[in-house]
């Protein structure tokens, strides 16, 4: 279903005109408007999905084939020195448009285009208790 007040659902399906990288029944890649670095694009599926918890399964390891093929050939045409792919959820993890997408981001050496976190260190009794979940809910 596609939502008629998202701006994603309606770049998606051709609502507003974009510069497309491609398109299929799923999904459309277009140029983001407001790029990291030249050539950051967007995997937008073509129905709507808030996040990473709403996605249709199928759907997403589809985004992510074609994630891959894209890094790939996009690395090469923009002879990129490596490539970010980016997916956030949520607006404490960054999410602004909530609407499931892959950011695909060429990188250059010296870029600065996304700042490494600062490292930090574990509480290993919270993991602990962490994998137990985790591993009983698997």
């Amino acid at each position: 279903m596609k939502d008629p007040e998202c701006i994603f659902c309606k770049l998606a399906n051709g609502d507003i005109p974009t510069m497309k990288l491609y398109e299929d029944d799923d999904f459309a890649v277009i140029f983001d408007a407001g790029p990291a670095t030249l050539g950051h694009a967007l995997i937008l599926p073509k129905e709507h999905y808030a996040n990473i918890y709403e996605i249709d399964e199928e759907i997403l390891a589809k985004a992510y084939k074609l994630a891959k093929k894209l890094a790939i050939v996009m690395t090469e045409v923009f002879q990129a020195d490596g490539f970010n792919l980016l997916q956030n959820n949520n607006e404490a993890a960054g999410q602004s448009v909530f609407h499931f997408h892959i950011h695909l981001i060429p990188r250059y050496k010296g870029d600065n285009a996304i700042l490494p976190w600062k490292t930090g260190e574990q509480d290993t009794e919270k993991l602990q208790a962490a994998l137990e979940k985790i591993k009983a809910a698997l």
